[in-house]
Order: C-alpha cells, then structure tokens, then sequence
C-alpha cells in the first residue's frame, strides 16, 4: 500500500508506543533475557533489540561487532559459534539468541520485538528465524536503507522503521520502493513541523532515544507516535500520563 494511503487523523487517533531500548539496559545488561523481560514487565509495548550473527550463522541479540564491551572477550562476535557463546555470562544474562528473544516476547500478550539491523548481512538469518517461529506478526525492523531493502526483498509485508538521520523527509521513490511504517530520527531532529511533514507524506514518527522527562513531553506535544528509551518504566508513565490528560 502506498504511504499517500495512510491520512493525518490514522496518527491522532493511536496511542504513543513505548519502545525498550535494548531492554530495560539499566537495571539488566542490555540485549539479555532478563533485560527484556525486565521491559515487559515494566510495560514496554515493543523491545527493540539488535541482531548479530554468530560463526555458525545464529542469529543472537547483541549491538557490538565484539564481545569485548560487554562480556570482556575480544573476541568478534562473528568468530565464535553458538556453543563457545555459551560459555559466557549466566542463565539469564547471557547473548541469547533471537528465538529466544521471539519466545520471550511472545510470552505477553501484543508485545513485540523491533529488530535493529546496522546492515544486510544479517537480514535472511534473520528472517528466516523469525518466519520459522511463525512471529511475523510479533516482529518490526528499523535500521538504515540497506538493512531495510534487504529486509523489504525477504518479507513484503513487515513493518519498517526507516532510521533517518536528516532533517528532510526522504524522496518518494525511496519511500515507494520500502513501504515504511515510521520514519525513524533521533530526537533532537523532531519538532511539530517535523512529525506534521511526516503525517501527511503517510509516515507515523519513531525516536530515539530518549530518557528524560522533559524531552518525552515535548515529543508527545511534538506529535510522535512511537519513543524509544532506556528508561522504559519512566515512558511508560508519562506516556500514561499523557493518555490521561488527553482525555479530560
């Protein structure tokens, strides 16, 4: 479906989501179960989480290139297999893999996961697990335009996150040939004429990543449709809030 599809009042008329950042990162390591499911207790709507392939081709939830921030190991993430991961961390907080992060999701009712892929390379592992556990519906993707055209190739009807770091919209064409759901800046590029330009080209407005109160609001007043933040028990209840005051 074309963008042009999508009208303004669609956009008025949806609650802001509560995107995780990694997880709930400051009470649990980022991009580990307990961190996840941190954030769904502490309502999250989505969890955003970042894919890296190991050796033997898995999918696992990590940010870095390495292990070496994380874990201490200076190893690549890409160098080891799914077993030597293993050996790293505790039950709970270790590198799991995707599935397992699909499972976990799947466990609260509307949760999602918002996959963040930095490149292509990842994309068909990617897909392929998340098609395999039948959670096609349970999964978004944001990321930069390659990432996302790999991603576009494997699943035509996933919702995209097109991370945008400009303060002009994209070109149609790009935007006809990704479907994007949101466009995806981070905050300091948002303002009402921001989110408004975005509305009427058909795109809801993701941003990240925020974690303090003032900047939250100011979002919301901003128009946004979806915030993503490290401090997802914080969002949650300004986000409430927000809904409360909306309605009087």
């Amino acid at each position: 479906m074309p963008t042009s599809a999508l009208p303004r009042p669609v956009f008025d008329a949806r609650p802001v989501l509560a995107v995780a950042h990694r997880g709930d990162p400051y009470r649990f390591r980022e991009n580990t179960l307990a961190s996840v499911e941190s954030a769904l207790a502490a309502g999250a709507d989505a969890v955003e989480v970042d894919v890296q392939l190991t050796r033997d081709g898995v999918p696992v939830l990590l940010h870095d290139l390495t292990l070496e921030r994380l874990w201490g190991d200076p190893r690549a993430v890409g160098a080891v297999t799914l077993d030597q991961l293993g050996s790293l961390g505790s039950p709970g907080i270790r590198v799991p893999t995707l599935a397992e992060g699909l499972k976990a999701v799947a466990a609260t009712p509307a949760a999602r996961l918002l996959i963040d892929l930095d490149t292509a390379g990842p994309a068909a592992a990617t897909w392929q697990a998340v098609s395999g556990l039948g959670a096609e519906d349970r999964v978004a993707f944001c990321g930069p335009v390659g990432a996302l055209l790999a991603v576009r190739e494997l699943a035509p009807d996933a919702e995209l996150a097109l991370t945008w770091k400009l303060p002009q919209l994209p070109g149609r064409a790009l935007l006809a040939d990704l479907r994007p759901r949101y466009l995806n800046p981070p905050f300091g590029l948002v303002d009402e004429d921001f989110t408004a330009a975005a509305h009427e080209a058909g795109l809801a407005v993701s941003t990240w990543t925020v974690d303090r109160r003032r900047t939250m609001t100011r979002l919301l007043r901003a128009g946004v449709d979806s915030l993503t933040s490290n401090r997802v028990a914080l969002l949650r209840s300004v986000l409430d809030a927000h809904t409360r005051g909306a309605r009087r």
